[in-house]
């Protein structure tokens, strides 16, 4: 297991969209792993997605307070509800943006063994699923950003949303 270095905006990787996890092979598990390694070695933070490592794939690992909970290929199956509020990123270090997201979601994924399992999320775990599942489809969460609710940290000050979206698209 190893921490990995993660994308900073502006990397064209974090726009393209993952492909599938085929098999869960060893490689795959490791990856995972390294993920898990990262995540944690970024204090405070609650999610990573494989593209923010520059790996394609469709795996996720989060730790929203519950615990570590490892998606493989997840799909969300339904959402309903609405919340708003502050979101960051690790890909984005030093900024936060105001976001409204589902406020339940309902998703499908793989297990690291190859079960199938269905998983509810209300509130914060809502949140940080659609995050990670976004970063697997080349989204990013700058993009439900409204104008003036994009903010530098620690100083809370108001940042240029349309100027971080041109950083964040540039190949």
């Amino acid at each position: 297991m190893a921490e990995k270095e993660i994308l900073p905006f502006g990397d064209p990787v974090l726009r393209k969209k993952a492909k599938p996890v085929d098999e869960l092979s060893p490689k795959v598990l490791k990856i995972l792993d390294d993920m898990v390694d990262t995540l944690y070695a970024e204090e405070g933070r609650a999610g990573l997605a494989a593209p923010q490592i520059g790996i394609l794939r469709r795996l996720i690992v989060m730790d929203c307070g519950e615990g570590l909970i490892e998606l493989i290929n997840p799909e969300i199956l339904e959402m309903h509800g609405e919340q708003i509020g502050p979101e960051a990123c690790l890909s984005y270090p030093g900024y936060s943006g105001i976001v409204k997201r589902a406020n339940y979601v309902r998703i499908r994924t793989l297990t690291r063994t190859g079960e199938i399992m269905e998983l509810e999320g209300i509130g914060y775990l809502a949140r940080c699923i659609q995050h990670e599942i976004d970063h697997l489809n080349g989204i990013l969460f700058i993009d439900h950003v409204e104008e003036g609710q994009l903010f530098k940290e620690p100083t809370k000050q108001k940042a240029d949303l349309m100027e971080a979206l041109k950083l964040s698209r540039k190949s």
